[in-house]
């Protein structure tokens, strides 16, 4: 790289930390007077405590020593929110969602690795995507997407059997976590995409699309700050071609591996929607012989696509946003519940049998395979899974910016730092804020003493009285798993689909035991599993895996 472009570099660097440093001991905020914890470090302020693995005991301090809304020091003294009160979350989700958009980190970000797809795009453009969507993720479609799902999950040469080859000489210690990767990357691929990535067989070589799917969050977590402060200002500097000359150009290993990821992501959307294309183009008969059979998301999204109005319509660069998108939004989410469901069966055995129990019942009464609403609702699978979205959600965090000045009302009043009630916050412009998505779901002033007990016979009774008076945002179940508001998870019900089907079919065929291993759970951006002491530095979940006699 040539001395002056590391000059220029370094003077914009320089220059704007700078500002940042002195505009917060020069000018006063209304945050001034919400009560937080003190200060860890004058660069980093408390996000080495909020934003690492092992967050786990600093959030919940947080919550028991300060409530639902609380200031908190970024990076060179700026303020910051760290907030779960529900209205306040009503207001960031719902009611002023237009003012609290999401940051240039998460829009910048996304548009660079996954083009303009849905997390990539605000605004008009989001909104007309999102409604172009909605349909593909309807309930209708949802019940024509189960034969897929059975497909993926249960079929000759498929999980299920790949279990059974695997335990043919009795129990066995499988590392589950890379199966249900795998098994998620696949039913995504094929009801997302109608594309298969992975024959789910011990010997199936590994997609590129797949490694490098699995590669992007954990390369990008060793890239945390710069991808947090300077990726969003120097995204557009420059056009494109100058941009990519940097990238290159610059000797940093981290940053040229996400850029060989984004590569790959993007060569492998454009083959896929190339096939689409043209089969489109050849008529029914020969989308009828591709994979999903002209039934999956990105099928019928170009189907309707093609007689929408040009106004209504999106671009191939939005169509092929789509895919990275999905598979990314749809992939390490669902692994990280469905391996957190196997987990727990697994130090819950009577849960286990009792599920067990259901599923046949369900099966013996219906006479085969279980239909779309037995499966739906199935009373303590549903259960199971809300309590494990409640207690244990994937994503733990969601940031936003206010975009103007806004008033914010609390559903809790807080004591200011100088001893007066406060009843609704001034959160200035540009103030970024950090919603507590976990600590909104185990709140105990909503949720009660237990709520840091996984217990699904909570779901099988009446919810407290609190969690209805709060009126949570969430669109699902009064939890913020999914967030709420116009971008809050728009592939939710295809989730919790997955993980039953996948559940259910595994747990009716397999007992699933703990292995001697101690397994802590990483708070990175999506949780997953890793054994302590182990010498693979990689997520993996080890279990003890028998047949069911």
């Amino acid at each position: 790289m040539s001395l002056p472009l590391f000059q220029a570099v370094g003077i914009f660097a320089a220059s704007w930390l700078l500002w940042k440093t002195l505009k917060q001991w020069v000018l006063k905020s209304p945050l001034d007077n919400i009560p937080g914890p003190r200060s860890e470090s004058f660069v980093t302020g408390v996000f080495g405590k909020i934003f690492n693995n092992n967050a786990w005991a600093y959030h919940q301090y947080l919550a028991e020593a300060f409530g639902s809304t609380i200031k908190v020091r970024a990076l060179f003294g700026e303020n910051e929110l760290f907030l779960f009160d529900p209205k306040a979350m009503h207001h960031v989700f719902v009611k002023d969602q237009h003012i609290f958009e999401e940051t240039d980190q998460f829009i910048k970000g996304n548009n660079l690795f996954f083009g303009e797809g849905l997390l990539g795009t605000l605004g008009e453009q989001h909104r007309k995507q999102r409604k172009m969507l909605n349909p593909v993720f309807s309930i209708a479609h949802m019940r024509e997407m189960l034969p897929t799902f059975y497909e993926v999950t249960y079929k000759v040469y498929y999980l299920r059997d790949t279990f059974s080859h695997k335990l043919r000489n009795g129990p066995q210690e499988i590392e589950v976590l890379s199966w249900m990767t795998r098994t998620a990357l696949e039913l995504i691929g094929q009801s997302g995409l109608g594309y298969s990535f992975d024959n789910l067989t011990e010997e199936s070589t590994p997609h590129p699309f797949s490694l490098a799917a699995k590669a992007l969050v954990p390369t990008l977590s060793k890239l945390r700050y710069a991808n947090a402060y300077l990726m969003p200002k120097l995204s557009t500097v420059g056009p494109a071609w100058f941009r990519r000359w940097v990238v290159n150009t610059l000797p940093w290993k981290k940053l040229h591996e996400v850029r060989d990821i984004v590569d790959t992501l993007h060569i492998t959307s454009v083959e896929i929607f190339e096939s689409k294309k043209k089969a489109l183009a050849d008529g029914d008969e020969a989308v009828a012989m591709q994979i999903g059979r002209g039934k999956d998301i990105m099928s019928i999204l170009m189907k309707a696509n093609m007689s929408a109005m040009k106004e209504e319509s999106l671009t191939r660069d939005e169509l092929i946003g789509q895919m990275s998108s999905l598979i990314f939004a749809a992939m390490d989410t669902t692994t990280s519940a469905l391996a957190r469901l196997l987990y727990l069966m697994s130090v819950h055995q009577d849960v286990q049998d009792k599920l067990r129990a259901e599923i046949k019942e369900a099966k013996e009464q219906e006479g085969g395979e279980l239909s779309y609403d037995t499966v739906v609702s199935l009373p303590y699978l549903d259960a199971i899974c809300r309590e494990t979205l409640r207690l244990y959600s994937p994503v733990n965090l969601a940031r936003r910016i206010a975009r103007q000045d806004v008033v914010v009302p609390l559903f809790t009043p807080i004591k200011g730092v100088d001893g007066q009630e406060i009843k609704e916050i001034l959160v200035p412009k540009n103030t970024k804020v950090t919603v507590g998505l976990l600590a909104s779901n185990t709140n105990a002033e909503l949720w009660g003493p237990d709520v840091l007990e996984w217990k699904p016979e909570r779901w099988l009774n009446p919810l407290p009285e609190a969690v209805s008076a709060a009126h949570l945002p969430g669109i699902y179940s009064n939890l913020m798993t999914f967030i709420g508001g116009s971008r809050a998870c728009i592939g939710f019900k295809f989730s919790q689909l997955e993980m039953k089907v996948v559940l259910m079919l595994l747990v009716e065929s397999f007992k699933f035991k703990p292995t001697k291993d101690e397994i802590f759970w990483q708070m990175t951006g999506i949780t997953t599993p890793v054994v302590v002491g182990s010498k693979k530095t990689i997520p993996q979940l080890p279990m003890i895996v028998e047949k069911v006699l």
